[in-house]
């Protein structure tokens, strides 16, 4: 028996750009995203092989992608991702956050000024400027946005992952205000928090036996896996399935954590 795929009708042919798509969570995104028949602008910025790769996936399947390489913590290059990807569907629908990273494992007590300012350009500002880059245009459409934030917004992270944990938890708050701001123009914007995914991210930043500590911990026995969060964003994106939420954000951890 052939297993049915589920469709969720109203994302066809909608245009969403994801930000952070070469790898990961953002990969899982835009392969699901085309499956549904949404147009995707893929971005990504030195994972180019690994980008390729998953735009290649999506043709194969007879999905429409662009790819769009841009550094994420640099405004003026986000925004031009933003218009290319106008420019590549003739409209956007629904942006999707996801760009985002530890950089590296520091203490609050040893991290420098530059470090700070990578972090939270990288995860907070990349937010601010693509999202303000993209309003113009999802005014015209009533779109959605859905940002990647963390579990590590609501537990400060491990060690030598604050600032990386108060970086998400701006992405958070800015969720929120940005979802005050622009109901009124029929965008709703949410988050999504995953818990510990399998994922290069972790396979650079995990502390040694991470893993098997939190997939003992966790209620459902497993860590994680990109494909786990695709459903949160499938129903944030899809206005027949959420169409009355906004600032909320959705926890994909296997009960890892319970707020």
């Amino acid at each position: 028996m052939t297993a049915s795929v589920l469709t969720i009708p109203d994302l066809a042919g909608k245009a969403v750009l994801i930000t952070g798509a070469s790898t990961g969570i953002g990969a899982a995104l835009a392969r699901s995203f085309a499956a549904q028949g949404a147009m995707i602008g893929l971005h990504y910025n030195s994972s180019s092989e690994a980008a390729h790769a998953v735009a290649k996936d999506i043709e194969a399947a007879g999905g429409s992608v662009v790819l769009l390489k841009g550094d994420a913590t640099k405004a003026d290059e986000m925004a031009r991702v933003v218009d290319e990807a106008v420019k590549a569907f003739g409209k956007l629908d629904g942006l999707i956050n996801n760009a985002g990273g530890m950089v590296a494992r520091v203490t609050y007590e040893n991290m420098t000024e530059d470090y700070f300012d990578a972090v939270i350009d990288l995860n907070g500002r990349s937010v601010i400027s693509t999202t303000t880059a993209a309003i113009p245009h999802l005014k015209k459409q009533g779109g959605f946005i859905i940002n990647t934030t963390s579990i590590a917004a609501r537990t400060g992270g491990t060690a030598g992952s604050g600032v990386y944990g108060s970086s998400k938890a701006l992405v958070g708050a800015i969720s929120k205000g940005l979802a005050l701001e622009l109901g009124k123009f029929g965008i709703r914007v949410n988050s999504v928090a995953p818990g510990y995914i399998a994922t290069p991210f972790q396979d650079r930043f995990s502390l040694p036996g991470q893993a098997d500590s939190v997939s003992n911990a966790v209620p459902l026995g497993r860590i994680g896996t990109p494909e786990d969060c695709v459903g949160a964003y499938l129903f944030l994106a899809s206005d027949r399935l959420s169409g009355y939420i906004t600032g909320q954000v959705i926890d994909v951890n296997g009960g890892q954590m319970m707020p």
